[in-house]
C-alpha cells in the first residue's frame, strides 16, 4: 500500500474506533469534520510515527488537545503496532479582506430615559441592508467588543444542567458561522446564558483577534434604535451591526412591543446570517413563548437552534461553590459546599452572592470556613426560606399557577389535570421545606407517605428530562422564593 493511503487508511480506522468510544454530538463536532491526518516516519521501523492533524483554528487545536489527543494517540498507536505521536497543526488560512473596525458603543442606559419609538405611521421606509459604512475607532479591544475576558469555557462549570447549551455554544466556537445559527438560549436569571455567549466570543478572538465582535444587551440595541432615529443617521447603524462576524445579544425578551427596534433588529439579523455571521442570543423563555415579538422574528430566532439552560442540580452547585471559592483564593470545604448548595437552589447568582457572605463573614470573624459559620453567615437568608415557603403556600401558587382550586390538593379527585398539579406541589414541598414525607402527606388530605414519595421520584425524573416541565418548576421555585 502507498504511504500516503495507508496513512489515510489508519486515520479512517482511527476515527471509525474514537466514534464508538465518544457520544455522536462530540465526535461530529470535533473530530468528523477535520482532514486525515498525515504520517511521517512510516519508512523507519525503529522510529515513532508522528500523525499530523491540521485544525482549521487555535480554539479547536487547544480543546482537541486538551479533550482529544492522548486517545488519540493511544488508537493510533495501537493500530500502527508502534509509538505514534500526534501532532496538532493550524490549517492554512485563506486571505481575508481587512477588518471592519467596529465603533465603541455608548454605556448602556435605563428604558425609562429612553424616547418613545416612533409611531408605525411616522417609520420611514426601510431600505435593504446596504453595504457597510466603514467608521474608524479609536477604542481598545475590550470596550470595542464588551467581552469579559474572565467569562470563559475554562472559568464556566460544566454541569448536566447547561450540558447541550454549552456543547452547542463549543460547537459554534470552533466554527462560527458554519451550523446552529442563530444559536438561541434560555433559562431563568442567573443560570450562566450570559457566561456562555462570553466565552464564545472569547474563544473567537482568541483565535482572530481581528474579528469583528460585539457583545451587547438588548436595551442597549434599543437605545441605539432611538439614538439614530432622531439622527437620522441609520447608516451608521448598520455599519455598526451589519458588518460583524459574531453578534452576542442577551435577552431579547425586552424587544416585546417595540416594532421600530424589531424591524432593525431583523434588518441585521438578515444582513449577518447573508453573510455567514454569527447571531447568539438569549432570553428567559423560548422563542415561540416570546410576547408581543412579531411572528417573523420569532420564526428566525427558532431556524437554527433553541437550547435551555436549566437549574444546576446539586453536584453542580457543590462545583461551582468549590471553583468560585478556589478562585477567591480561600478554599471551601465540601461538607460546607454541600451545606451552602443544598439551601440555595435558584441559581448561579445566588450561590456566588451566599458564598461572598461566608467567605466574608470567615475573614472578619477570623474564623476557619465550617457549617456552624455558613449557618451564621446565612442565617438571614435561611430565616427567610424557612418562614416564607411553607406547604399552604406551596399548594396555593401551584394551584393558580395549573389553574385549579387548592382545595383539590386536598381532595380524593384523580383527573390528570388535578392529579399532576397534585404531584408538583408535593415534590416542591419536599424540596423547599424541612417537612418529612408523613407531615407532607398529611397536609395533603392525609395522605400516606408513600404516595408522596411516587410524586417526588416520578416529578423530580421527570424534571431531568421534560425541558417544559422544568422550565414551569423553575418558575414555581423563583415564585415561592419572591
Amino acid at each position: 500500500m502507498e504511504s500516503a493511503d495507508w496513512a489515510s487508511d489508519l486515520w479512517r480506522r482511527g476515527c471509525e474506533r474514537l466514534a464508538t468510544e465518544l457520544p455522536e454530538q462530540q465526535f461530529n463536532t470535533w473530530i468528523r469534520p477535520l482532514p486525515p491526518a498525515t504520517l511521517a516516519g512510516e519508512g523507519a521501523p525503529e522510529s515513532a510515527l508522528v500523525a499530523t492533524l491540521k485544525v482549521p483554528n487555535h480554539f479547536k487545536r487547544d480543546w482537541i488537545r486538551r479533550q482529544y489527543a492522548a486517545r488519540i494517540e493511544a488508537i493510533l498507536t495501537e493500530l500502527a503496532g508502534r509509538p505514534t505521536r500526534l501532532e496538532l497543526a493550524l490549517a492554512a488560512r485563506e486571505p481575508s479582506a481587512a477588518p471592519i473596525a467596529v465603533p465603541a458603543a455608548p454605556a448602556p442606559q435605563q428604558l425609562s430615559v429612553l424616547p418613545a419609538e416612533p409611531s408605525a405611521a411616522l417609520r420611514p421606509v426601510v431600505q435593504p441592508a446596504a453595504a457597510a459604512v466603514v467608521l474608524p475607532s479609536q477604542a481598545p479591544a475590550a470596550s470595542r467588543h464588551r467581552i469579559n475576558p474572565q467569562l470563559t469555557f475554562d472559568t464556566l462549570v460544566p454541569g448536566r444542567a447547561n450540558q447541550m447549551a454549552r456543547t452547542a455554544a463549543l460547537h459554534v466556537a470552533g466554527a462560527p458561522g458554519v451550523t446552529y445559527n442563530p444559536l438561541f438560549i434560555y433559562g431563568g436569571v442567573g443560570l450562566g446564558k450570559t457566561h456562555l455567549i462570553h466565552a464564545v466570543g472569547n474563544a473567537l478572538l482568541k483565535d482572530r483577534p481581528d474579528a469583528r465582535v460585539l457583545y451587547l444587551h438588548a436595551e442597549q440595541f434599543i437605545s441605539d434604535v432611538v439614538k439614530n432615529y432622531q439622527r437620522k443617521t441609520f447608516d451608521e447603524l448598520k455599519a455598526k451591526y451589519h458588518s460583524l462576524d459574531l453578534l452576542l445579544i442577551d435577552d431579547v425578551q425586552f424587544f416585546a412591543g417595540k416594532d421600530r427596534t424589531q424591524e432593525e433588529f431583523f434588518n441585521a439579523f438578515e444582513a449577518l446570517l447573508a453573510k455567514k455571521a454569527h447571531i447568539i442570543m438569549t432570553s428567559d423563555t423560548y422563542p415561540k413563548g416570546l410576547v408581543d415579538i412579531d411572528e417573523r422574528l420569532t420564526s428566525r430566532f427558532d431556524a437554527g437552534l433553541t437550547v435551555a439552560i436549566e437549574p444546576p442540580e446539586l453536584e453542580m452547585r457543590v462545583a461551582i461553590l468549590i471553583k468560585k471559592a478556589d478562585a477567591e483564593g480561600t478554599p471551601m470545604p465540601e461538607d460546607v459546599a454541600f451545606f451552602v448548595a443544598k439551601n440555595v437552589r435558584a441559581n448561579v447568582r445566588e450561590l456566588e452572592g451566599a458564598l461572598r457572605k461566608v467567605l466574608a463573614y470567615a475573614k472578619f470573624s477570623h474564623k476557619e470556613i465550617s457549617i456552624t459559620l455558613a449557618r451564621e453567615a446565612l442565617k438571614d437568608l435561611l430565616s427567610i426560606q424557612n418562614r416564607q415557603i411553607g406547604v399552604e403556600n406551596i399548594q396555593k401558587t401551584v394551584a393558580d399557577f395549573y389553574k385549579i382550586k387548592v382545595a383539590d390538593m386536598y381532595s380524593k379527585k384523580r383527573p390528570a389535570s388535578i392529579a399532576r398539579p397534585r404531584q408538583i406541589a408535593m415534590y416542591l414541598a419536599k424540596e423547599l421545606t424541612q417537612k418529612s414525607l408523613p407531615e407532607i402527606g398529611e397536609l395533603f388530605g392525609g395522605r400516606d407517605h408513600t404516595t408522596v414519595l411516587h410524586a417526588v421520584r416520578k416529578i423530580g425524573g421527570e424534571r431531568q428530562k421534560n425541558t417544559e416541565l422544568n422550565q414551569q418548576l423553575h418558575v414555581l421555585e423563583q415564585t415561592l422564593k419572591g
